[in-house]
């Protein structure tokens, strides 16, 4: 299946639904490349390939494929590189743990494409579904346990931690009562992979800004 080609990425120059992506090759230590839209014209033209399945990116082209639908694209990267669980039963929970954070990050995702007048209400959602919601559920899950899912690193891992961060850069201490999630999130960043992908210079994406907010209304004319 594998044709030796470099994993390419097809997506705007930000973070999106592409980020979690970027995350699990990061972990797995699989180099990618990036093709980004910076025109209409270059969105118009991968439109125009057919190989967006459903007419939506992220795009990933790897061994051989091009691959659409961010949750199967995570679910094959996972499983390709050993990060979906030993059975059936750690998949299912590795899956479920990973639809929450998914849940949660769609919140701060659409944060910043909002009239400025809205982001304060949508702020104090995120906080209050953070503590309420999910953060609960994470904390409780790794009592007594280094991994969210059996003995292992997983994908549900690498998703939480981004979670985190992701809803840390809009309330600093939003872990404060919660330590065995501070304790979850300075393991699975001391990671060598991990560790990496969040020193400056890496492959990792800002905060969405402006500029970038409008080159994505531009392009998808929203």
């Amino acid at each position: 299946m594998s044709d030796n080609k470099p994993v390419v990425l097809h997506y705007f120059n930000g973070r999106g639904k592409m980020e979690s992506i970027r995350w699990a090759l990061a972990a797995v230590g699989v180099e990618f490349e990036e093709k980004v839209f910076e025109t209409r014209e270059n969105y118009e033209k991968l439109l125009k390939s057919g190989d967006l399945l459903f007419q939506q990116v992220p795009m990933v082209e790897i061994d051989g494929m091009k691959l659409v639908q961010t949750k199967a694209i995570l679910s094959y990267i996972a499983g390709k590189y050993n990060i979906y669980g030993k059975d059936l039963k750690e998949r299912l929970y590795i899956d479920m743990y990973v639809e929450g954070t998914t849940d949660l990050m769609q919140l701060t995702m659409s944060l910043y494409f909002m009239p400025e007048a809205e982001q304060k209400k949508q702020r104090d959602l995120i906080k209050q579904r953070a503590l309420n919601r999910y953060l609960p559920v994470y904390e409780k899950a790794l009592e007594n346990q280094e991994y969210l899912v059996g003995k292992k690193f997983s994908l549900a891992d690498v998703h939480l931690l981004e979670a985190i961060l992701s809803v840390e850069e809009l309330n600093a201490d939003i872990l404060k009562n919660l330590p065995n999630l501070q304790a979850f999130k300075a393991r699975i960043s001391s990671i060598p992979t991990i560790k990496k992908f969040l020193e400056p210079g890496s492959k990792r994406k800002p905060i969405p800004d402006a500029t970038y907010v409008n080159t994505v209304k531009k392009i998808l004319h929203m």
